[in-house]
């Protein structure tokens, strides 16, 4: 019998506003407005460029140097790490240059496939958040995990076994495209019965016992639809780019906010801080560093490589176009060092953390 008596305490991070707002419903709103976009942008490359300063610029690059705050810029974590932090962006460079030197496109592939794992494992890293009052090793969990996974990974499957798609992930060809009709539909059919498991699994839970985690559940339940949806259903960049940056971008960076604003400690020194200690804790500054960085990156690239929104680069238009193939084999590399750090690092910083109750988690 269903036992109401006590009742089921929600696994906030925050609240329910915080977490609500900045983590869990970014992709929502992302879906509603892929829905209301003209029909142009949910079918063709067209991105308008609004679009692209609002999603590329200041989300999906912004979002990279967030990492910042936990990491360099977080005195007394990069004094723990300090041969870690170092280490990691120099080996990133290092292979960057090398697989370059190579083939330029094979170095965008293994940074897309590298990208594409960053965006899975944050799924599954909120949805373990919100699942860390939960008995672990049940059936239950572990159908949460394979339904987070199978909500990420069978779009992925769709999107290269189905050539034409008028979206890539870095640059046109960085994935490896080819028509595979029975396999993508074999995929497909497990992929429901994963997903229907889930729901009914959830169902006869609430039934049974009364409780449902929502965050967790929204979690589990968005990351299905924005990746469906961005991927599978519609097949125009607008529409992906607006899915996955959005639901991306926007929690990671409100993850790094809160976590920094959980750890703070009270530091009686405050002559001897320095400028970022002194400030990391001011949202403005938060938001205005990370902006600046992201419109300096993108600066570089357009001045010097892409050469596509001289409008909105105008300070760099100045710089020379570098079509060198070995000039390119260290420059893009290290343009991209952000972006490839980011990545590697995040496997490293959410690692068996504290939770406000003291419960070990792992992300």
């Amino acid at each position: 019998m269903m036992d109401t008596s006590i009742k089921y305490r929600q696994p906030w991070l925050q609240s329910a506003s915080f977490d609500g707002l900045y983590i869990l419903l970014p992709g929502l709103l992302a879906l509603i407005i892929t829905f209301l976009l003209p029909e142009q942008y949910k079918s063709t490359d067209e991105i308008p460029l609004a679009g692209w300063i609002i999603l590329i610029l200041f989300i999906d690059v912004a979002h990279v140097y967030s990492t910042l705050f936990r990491t360099y810029w977080d005195h007394e974590r990069f004094s723990q790490h300090r041969t870690l932090y170092i280490t990691i962006p120099f080996v990133c460079y290092i292979v960057g240059v090398l697989l370059y030197a190579i083939n330029g496109m094979l170095f965008w592939r293994i940074l897309a496939y590298l990208a594409v794992f960053h965006f899975i494992r944050q799924q599954y890293g909120f949805m373990r958040l919100y699942s860390r009052f939960e008995r672990k090793r049940t059936f239950r969990s572990r159908l949460d995990m394979l339904t987070i996974y199978a909500a990420t990974i069978y779009p992925l499957i769709y999107w290269h076994c189905t050539p034409g798609r008028n979206f890539s992930w870095f640059v046109t060809g960085d994935f490896l495209i080819s028509e595979a009709i029975l396999f993508r539909t074999i995929c497909g059919y497990i992929y429901l019965v994963i997903v229907l498991t889930y729901l009914v699994t959830e169902i006869i839970a609430l039934l049974q016992t009364g409780k449902f985690n929502l965050p967790k559940n929204l979690v589990i339940t968005g990351t299905i639809a924005t990746w469906y949806f961005g991927i599978v259903y519609f097949n125009g960049d607008m529409a992906f780019t607006l899915l996955n940056v959005v639901a991306h971008g926007i929690p990671y960076m409100a993850l790094i906010w809160l976590f920094n604003k959980k750890e703070r400690k009270p530091d009686n020194n405050t002559t001897e801080q320095s400028f970022i200690n002194k400030y990391k804790y001011n949202i403005i500054f938060f938001l205005l560093s990370i902006f600046v960085f992201a419109y300096i990156e993108e600066g570089l690239w357009d001045g010097m490589i892409w050469r596509e929104h001289k409008g909105i680069f105008g300070f760099f238009s100045g710089l020379p176009s570098i079509n060198s193939k070995e000039v390119l084999a260290l420059l893009v590399p290290l343009l991209s060092l952000p972006q490839s750090t980011h990545y590697v690092l995040d496997g490293f910083i959410w690692r068996k953390k504290q939770d406000v109750h003291g419960t070990q988690i792992a992300v």
